[in-house]
């Protein structure tokens, strides 16, 4: 008689066949080239060593987009550093601010509290966008469940000219933290201060249980997103002030 299979069997199979969809995925972006050039853009935030890891066994020279807005914790830059070496990622390309920008549109450093739109366009949206110039096809770590926001996320999208790849759409927070636990991945330094979804230091608060994972960015504000990506199917942006 075939044995009955248990919770974690079942919890263990829906990982693996997750875990090789994902791969598949990023095969087919990165190895065979399917959607032409196409490059990981990472915060190194929460749950970024998932796919940074998945790339690291597909094609470890893929390039990984890293912006460092300049106001982002201490802890993530060191994160950073620890997962580039211990994954052996050797394509890694911080991407920053233009100084001159910075200097005329926030001299103070605190465009953020004012007009976090703006601050998010010249430190963030800008210089991906600058970035992306050299590619066909960006791959991002978004999943569902992290906000009604992106309820609706597809694995595969396109968006302002280019294909945007989610192969962790689907996933759950029980597999994100079954493929850590799989894989001995480290984890960001803030998780265990209650941060699920780190961005800059000034704008990310600890969340609460109960709580969608993106609840500490902007806290108290009608903002959910830095503006390099759709909500509900549109495009959110806003622009630098030349």
């Amino acid at each position: 008689m075939r044995p009955e299979p248990t919770e974690e069997t079942l919890s263990q199979s829906n990982l693996d066949a997750q875990e090789e969809s994902a791969l598949r995925l990023l095969e087919k972006a990165l190895v065979k080239g399917e959607f032409g050039r196409a490059a990981l853009v990472s915060s190194f935030g929460a749950d970024s060593a998932v796919l940074l890891h998945m790339i690291s066994r597909v094609k470890r020279d893929a390039p990984v987009l890293f912006v460092d807005t300049r106001m982002l914790f201490q802890e993530t830059l060191e994160y950073q550093l620890e997962l580039t070496e211990k994954f052996g990622l050797t394509d890694v390309r911080r991407i920053t601010p233009d100084a001159e920008q910075v200097r005329r549109n926030d001299v103070f450093g605190r465009l953020h509290i004012n007009d976090p739109d703006s601050c998010c366009a010249l430190r963030k949206t800008a210089p991906l966008d600058a970035a992306l110039e050299d590619f066909d096809a960006w791959i991002t770590g978004r999943k569902r469940h992290q906000a009604d926001t992106r309820a609706d996320l597809k694995l595969i999208e396109q968006a302002d000219g280019r294909i945007k790849l989610n192969p962790l759409v689907f996933w759950e927070r029980p597999e994100i933290a079954g493929y850590f636990e799989k894989h001995d991945l480290p984890r960001h330094p803030l998780v265990h201060k209650g941060f699920r979804s780190i961005g800059c230091g000034p704008c990310t608060s600890p969340v609460a249980d109960g709580e969608d994972e993106r609840a500490g960015r902007w806290r108290g504000r009608d903002k959910t997103e830095c503006g390099i990506h759709f909500e509900n199917g549109k495009l959110v942006r806003t622009t630098v002030a030349a």
